[in-house]
């Protein structure tokens, strides 16, 4: 599968036990078979999975994969963050998804409170050492009024020092288009990469897109409402929304794609067989 144009990256959650640590290490492994160009895994709201992502982070490097750390400010110090980063660093790992994330309670005024002083404290810690991806919310981030407070924002982490930024996950295209010309007429040129969501099952992805306040529009809904929940008529229904999305993004021009696995293998393999097979 080498040699595919665009730029193609994985994400992994850190697992939570022994047998999710051997089950993750066969996913990664069945992954990287498509050489992608990294892999990233997330980090827990507040900073929970924090041992568990550099642990994940870490082991992923030593099998021989690019892997970008996501960070966060949670409720660490600035030297707290700045030691994480080191680790890194010295590991050898060269890229990190600079996040917000979710803000803990009682955090003081004196902590970091958005991505753009996350990334404007690694590239003061770090110089340039990491390449720094940053999030981007196509249909709007929940906290933002709308695209023009949405634009500025993101252009904020962009001016901070961020590379690149991958987007939360949709399913109209035309979101991802309309965002990216906005952000080209404001003058915010790095590489957006389209997030992208393998359909397996619909009640967990109304529960997980409710919980990341991500948009499932109608016409989806009822598309899916059709069939059993977890049938293979409906696996095979996702397959061919989320594989047709990534065909016209790529065809549109979207830098790559980068795909949230839940840790599974398969459903990002089908989709990928379907678009480069």
């Amino acid at each position: 599968m080498a040699g595919q144009p665009g730029r193609f990256s994985f994400e992994f959650s850190p697992p939570r036990n022994d047998d999710a640590v051997a089950k993750l290490a066969k996913v990664h492994d069945r992954l990287a078979e498509l050489e992608p160009g990294f892999f990233s895994v997330t980090y827990g709201a507040g900073g929970s999975t924090r041992q568990g992502t550099r642990q994940t982070v870490l082991d992923i490097h030593a099998a021989g994969s690019n892997v970008a750390p996501h960070m966060s400010f949670g409720a660490d110090s600035s030297e707290a963050i700045a030691q994480l980063l080191c680790e890194y660093r010295d590991a050898g790992i060269k890229r990190i998804v600079a996040l917000r994330g979710d803000v803990p309670s009682g955090l003081g005024g004196g902590g970091m409170r958005y991505a753009d002083e996350l990334v404007g404290f690694i590239r003061d810690t770090t110089g340039d050492h990491f390449h720094i991806e940053v999030a981007a919310y196509p249909e709007v981030h929940p906290d933002s009024p709308g695209l023009p407070s949405e634009i500025h924002y993101f252009k904020q982490k962009v001016e901070a020092g961020a590379d690149s930024a991958i987007t939360q996950y949709f399913y109209v295209a035309e979101a991802y288009f309309n965002f990216v010309e906005a952000c080209a007429k404001a003058g915010v040129d790095v590489p957006i990469v389209p997030g992208v969501m393998p359909i397996t099952n619909y009640a967990s992805l109304l529960r997980f897109s409710d919980k990341c306040q991500a948009e499932v529009p109608r016409w989806l809904r009822k598309k899916l409402e059709a069939y059993d929940d977890g049938s293979e008529d409906l696996r095979r229904a996702g397959e061919e929304v989320v594989t047709e999305l990534c065909r016209r993004l790529l065809d549109w021009g979207a830098p790559g794609l980068h795909f949230y696995t839940i840790n599974q293998s398969l459903p990002t393999r089908r989709i990928w067989r379907n678009l480069f097979d």
